[in-house]
């Protein structure tokens, strides 16, 4: 059972990686609103059509611009943050008892 253990903690840590990358791209388009960057420059595109799937979908569920504030950003950083601690933790626990 140990090579599931270490199957499952392989998952956990690559899951988590994936998280905390895709955390800093959602900090780094919340930033990127703040100014006005060019949207024909390659990085702001990618960013953008990495994380406006997401952000579309919370915007659609939520009302969470106020005022011309879109805080949908802090929403998906928070669910991030859930991820992190509820499914990684988790996935970690699980396979510490395989080992």
């Amino acid at each position: 059972m140990y090579i599931l253990g270490y199957f499952i903690m392989a998952v956990a840590r690559i899951l988590d990686v994936a998280l905390i990358a895709y955390m800093w791209v959602v900090i780094a388009r919340a930033v990127l609103s703040w100014v006005n960057p060019d949207p024909f420059n390659p990085i702001v595109r990618f960013i953008h059509n990495v994380t406006e799937p997401v952000m579309y979908r919370i915007r659609a569920k939520l009302p969470v611009t106020f005022s011309g504030i879109d805080f949908s950003p802090i929403a998906v950083l928070l669910g991030i943050i859930f991820l992190r601690i509820f499914v990684v933790n988790s996935l970690l626990r699980i396979s510490a008892a395989l080992l």
